[in-house]
């Protein structure tokens, strides 16, 4: 579980205090996926970094009572000083995993051959994107976070695999997921939010926000 109690974060801007969440209170259930549309620019990445602990409110409080993911293609915990195979096994052991297993489905995963013993730093975008992503499935969550804003990969291949074992993986876990684009929240999402000048507005279905996410771009 995620709960979010009176929550209010804000960042400084050019012309002034920019709020991206106004004493918002919700709750992320096991087993309810949830999908939140904002436009680019709204604090889509900032939620979902708060989510996995990687930013703090400025008021109120954030429960987690589960195992809670990394954002999807967050590189951070990620030294780009040591390869793939030292950052796999250094993580493995810090969630007390098997640093054979976790290196060894990263390595398959990831597909990226010789570069898997090369320094971090040295990567694409591309493969970058694709190492962090193996890495995350490699661990397994009770809830995975997927911020849309966040690097990708183009390699068919690499996202036809991918897909499928995260398919498998939300048979028995949860997502969420924050994206512009309604069709993304589609895949995953059960219920849903929007989120519109710092207000987080809560539905029990996707059709129930997508219909004043559309009637807020015609106003």
């Amino acid at each position: 579980m995620i709960a979010f109690e009176g929550v209010s974060k804000s960042f400084w801007s050019g012309k002034g205090r920019k709020v991206i969440l106004d004493r918002a209170s919700f709750t992320v259930e096991p087993g309810n996926s949830l999908g939140i549309l904002a436009r680019n620019g709204t604090g889509k990445t900032t939620i979902i970094n708060m989510m996995a602990g990687l930013e703090k409110p400025d008021e109120g409080r954030i429960i987690r009572t589960s195992r809670i993911s990394f954002p999807l293609g967050f590189m951070g915990g990620v030294v780009n000083k040591h390869t793939a195979t030292e950052n796999c096994r250094y993580i493995a052991r810090l969630y007390g995993l098997d640093p054979d297993y976790v290196e060894g489905f990263s390595r398959w995963m990831a597909g990226i051959d010789e570069y898997f013993d090369m320094p971090v730093g040295t990567y694409s975008q591309g493969m970058r994107a694709r190492f962090s992503f193996s890495l995350m499935l490699a661990l397994e969550f009770d809830i995975y976070l997927i911020d849309e804003g966040m690097p990708s990969t183009t390699d068919a291949e690499f996202n036809k695999r991918a897909g499928s074992i995260l398919r498998d993986r939300l048979t028995n876990a949860t997502v969420v997921i924050v994206s512009h684009q309604t069709r993304t929240l589609e895949k995953f999402a059960r219920s849903a939010g929007v989120l519109r000048n710092g207000q987080l507005y809560m539905f029990e279905t996707l059709e129930e926000a997508k219909r004043l996410y559309d009637y807020a771009d015609q106003s």
